[in-house]
């Protein structure tokens, strides 16, 4: 889960030439790669990276490609982490390029799950028609992984609905944030969304995922700007999602907090982080959403009792997380990583 802050204030360099040579994309991609780097200095440089890669028009920009090339190099790392964080990222950056990269992790089922959903998300968020084909395929395998086989579903709902008459119909209240969401929020209705009606379509097991989604981010929306008569009502809403059988529903449930940044999820986020017996994938994400409540008073005690957790994919979102806390304390505007290179030119 990418934090939630403001884009990068990152001038990019001229793209005159061969941009793959371009310093702060080797540097960037140089520290991403490496694997002796702290792993919160590896998820700054990726931020940094996706900043570049998303270039604003249609026609990508030399130096975009080279940027998500340099993302895509990362995922020969072993930390599951860290290649989740870039299939996700490549899903924002709206550039086809990230598809080829990202159907070879989905492919691979010797890929870690948490991985293979992400890129299939991303897949989804790109809007891909051409990946249905593989969405369906994966989506209707025996035998597949449960967090793969939903996020497969979600991925071609949504990409049905990019290119069907939902997108062109629908009127969609404006969102505070600019991330490419898995599903879109519920259309704006004539009346003012009543949370209790938004609150069951979410909760209904009965209903298709990319449904409850679309409720899920229809309420996320209804918390945002934090001191609406809403948000709190709301929060209470989607912290009950963590009740639902499906660990991909629950970990996009703390993934909508991460967003939120709300002192009101606190409490549930703690509680998950704190169940052992929760899925990683699900833990992981509530440990990131602390870390973007770090200026809290206590999160930041709470993320260090995790530190030595079993879990890998855990242990290392502790650190991340602790990266990000000490960001919110800071005062600084933009959570990645400026390279040597551009802070001497």
């Amino acid at each position: 889960m990418a934090p939630s802050t403001t884009a990068p204030d990152i001038q990019s360099p001229s793209p005159n030439g061969d941009s793959s040579a371009d310093p702060t994309i080797l540097s960037l991609r140089q520290t991403l790669t490496s694997e002796s780097q702290p792993l919160a200095r590896r998820f700054r440089a990726l931020f940094a990276l996706k900043s570049l890669a998303s270039a604003p028009s249609s026609a990508p920009s030399t130096l975009s490609s080279a940027a998500i090339d340099a993302i895509a190099a990362a995922f020969a790392s072993p930390s599951a982490l860290l290649k989740h964080e870039l299939a996700y990222c490549l899903g924002q950056t709206r550039q086809a390029r990230a598809v080829p990269y990202l159907r070879a992790v989905l492919r691979d089922r010797s890929e870690d799950a948490m991985c293979r959903h992400e890129a299939a998300e991303a897949l989804g968020a790109l809007g891909d028609e051409g990946s249905v084909g593989l969405l369906v395929e994966v989506r209707d395998r025996v035998g597949e992984e449960v967090v793969v086989r939903e996020t497969c579903e979600i991925a071609v709902e949504r990409i049905e609905w990019e290119h069907g008459r939902g997108r062109r119909e629908e009127v969609l209240k404006e969102s505070d944030f600019t991330s490419i969401d898995p599903a879109p929020p519920m259309p704006q209705a004539e009346k003012q969304p009543v949370i209790s009606e938004l609150e069951a379509v979410l909760l209904d097991a009965d209903r298709p995922l990319f449904l409850r989604y679309r409720a899920m981010f229809a309420l996320r929306d209804l918390a945002s700007p934090p001191d609406l008569p809403t948000a709190v009502p709301a929060i209470q809403a989607l912290a009950r999602g963590f009740r639902d059988a499906s660990a991909l529903f629950r970990h996009e449930i703390a993934f909508v907090f991460g967003q939120l940044s709300h002192p009101a999820s606190i409490p549930s986020l703690v509680e998950t982080l704190s169940n052992t017996k929760e899925a990683s994938m699900v833990r992981h994400e509530a440990a990131e959403a602390l870390g973007s409540l770090g200026d809290e008073d206590g999160v930041e005690n709470v993320l260090k009792k995790f530190a030595d957790d079993p879990e890998q994919v855990v242990r290392e979102s502790i650190l991340v997380a602790l990266d990000m806390a000490e960001f919110e304390k800071s005062g600084e505007t933009e959570y990645v990583l400026v390279p040597e290179v551009m802070q001497t030119a």
